[in-house]
């Protein structure tokens, strides 16, 4: 009787002041997220780089998160959610900070570790934000709160390469990968020198940008929540007999889905740029590409907003979702051209509910061991790290259009997850 009060108790508390607060956040995350789609090509050039080499990039940012998910559980149990999103926005601003004197150096690796810290961070802000925002209300409504953080995120995926690339003169940098030839190794080595150098407005901006968010977040009215909150007695029931997060097979399930998910989540928003340069399309204009794969994931959001739960549950738009990304892989191989980049754009559209559905999938009857089945899940984000970095082997090996293969077994356990693999062991 009790836990059914705490449950209608939450479902009728306003959740609006802290869904603002944590939206903010996700667009935060979502820009220097996506911010990455510009640079994997920026730096391919500006370090000299291979296609493969380039893809470091998305490796050291979500590799942080496999890191970093252990030490973000114990962020979070001492200092709880709010103050853990607060010391999370500080090391991103660090992180950030790095890319000033990899910028002055032309170091990759000071370039790598910086995203690796910005990534270290997001990692302890979504091990809060996610959890946070499943557990605000009911669980049946998460994947639409889910779904309106989403947008937020996006909007700023969008608008990322695309103000990114008001500092960076990304005209110059197509002449100078087609004018390598022609200039003496000291001349280009200026070149490439002075265009490093122009990242490092933007991160200033960005360091500033975090900081003040931090304190922000610090200051705020934003409340706590628990992990352990019983939200029906049927459905938590689970949890009686259990001594470790190890012991729910769908937890274990789902980091696996989530970690093939974000894999090809990072392929479509981050290799469509290069993707699309690769098929001579200029840097100028390719900076826009990234901003179709956004759209593609909001109509995604807005759809799950108006039909979850109302005519579809959270498992069937997993299900939709994994069969459009296996049918918009094979029209990214078989067609060409223009054609191809907007299959590219409309993985977006496929990956949009994943995120949303899966971790309320994943989080349903945890119970007390909500923060650590959270640790695990963001651990799950480091497929950003691998899959894009093997799409870069087989791009190098093959050529970048085949190299789309790899996104094909990544959708089919996401429908295996879907169908059966969420049942597991509740």
């Amino acid at each position: 009787m009790q836990k059914d009060t705490i449950a209608k108790d939450k479902s009728n508390k306003s959740t609006l002041g802290p869904m603002l607060i944590i939206g903010s956040l996700f667009f935060i995350f979502g820009f220097v997220t996506w911010l990455n789609s510009l640079l994997i090509p920026y730096l391919r050039i500006a370090c000299e780089l291979s296609e493969a080499q380039s893809y470091l990039v998305t490796f050291a940012f979500y590799i942080a998160y496999l890191v970093m998910a252990p030490v973000s559980t114990r962020v979070l149990n001492r200092f709880g959610f709010k103050r853990g999103m607060a010391i999370s926005l500080v090391i991103m601003a660090f992180g950030a900070a790095l890319f000033i004197p990899a910028a002055y150096l032309r170091e990759y690796s000071l370039f790598l570790a910086g995203l690796f810290t910005l990534g270290g961070g997001l990692a302890i802000l979504q091990t809060a934000s996610n959890p946070y925002i499943t557990i605000l209300g009911p669980v049946e409504t998460a994947a639409r709160r889910i779904s309106i953080m989403g947008i937020c995120n996006k909007f700023a995926g969008a608008a990322a390469p695309i103000i990114l690339g008001l500092f960076l003169n990304l005209e110059e940098a197509d002449k100078l990968s087609r004018q390598m030839a022609n200039m003496s190794s000291e001349a280009y080595s200026r070149a490439l020198d002075v265009m490093a150098l122009e990242v490092i407005n933007p991160y200033i901006g960005i360091v500033i940008v975090l900081l003040i968010l931090a304190v922000w977040i610090f200051n705020s009215g934003l409340p706590e929540v628990s992990g352990d909150e019983e939200e029906t007695e049927d459905k938590h029931l689970l949890t009686e007999n259990k001594t470790s997060v190890f012991q729910f097979p769908h937890v274990l399930l789902g980091v696996v889905a989530l970690f093939f998910y974000v894999g090809v989540e990072v392929i479509a928003g981050d290799t469509i740029i290069a993707y699309g340069n690769s098929l001579d399309v200029p840097l100028t204009i390719a900076k826009y590409f990234t901003t179709g794969t956004m759209a593609a994931m909001v109509i995604g959001y807005l759809i799950g907003i108006a039909f979850i739960p109302k005519y579809i549950n959270q498992a069937t738009a997993l299900k939709a979702c994994a069969i459009l990304g296996m049918a918009f892989t094979l029209g990214i191989i078989f067609t060409n051209g223009i054609t191809s980049l907007v299959f590219v754009a409309l993985l977006g559209l496929a990956n949009s509910l994943v995120w949303p559905a899966v971790w309320p999938l994943a989080l349903e009857g945890v119970g007390k061991f909500t923060s650590a089945a959270s640790g695990l899940l963001i651990m799950g984000i480091a497929g950003g790290a691998i899959i894009p970095l093997v799409y870069g082997q087989l791009a190098d090996m093959f050529n970048t259009t085949q190299a789309y293969w790899i996104a094909m077994p990544c959708y089919l356990f996401l429908l295996y997850y879907a169908v059966r693999g969420h049942k597991l062991g509740k």
